[in-house]
């Protein structure tokens, strides 16, 4: 709740500047990952893009039930992660 209000950080007396500004929430592990993930889409009107990272090369990761604007995010965000670790640039880009 820290990373994602504000009010929450507040009552709890935790100070930071980022706290309830998360861009990004990290999981640790894929079951997890996928709650948290249906939750927001779901629950809190989220966009969603499913990544999984550690491997040799980003593994785009999406539900049967994403529709186009997730799978087109999914490879974006990849297509980043490529791009940033390798100093190479990304076919249409500039």
């Amino acid at each position: 709740d820290l990373a994602v209000s504000e009010a929450a950080a507040r009552t709890k007396g935790f100070v930071s500047p980022v706290a309830g500004q998360a861009d990004i929430l990290v999981v640790p592990d894929l079951e997890a990952g996928n709650m948290l993930a249906k939750q927001l889409e779901y629950l809190a009107e989220a966009q969603v893009a499913g990544i999984v990272i550690g491997a040799r090369v980003p593994i785009m990761l999406t539900s049967r039930a994403d529709g186009p604007l997730a799978r087109l995010a999914s490879c974006a965000l990849a297509s980043l992660l490529v791009r940033h670790s390798t100093g190479l640039a990304v076919i249409g880009s500039s």
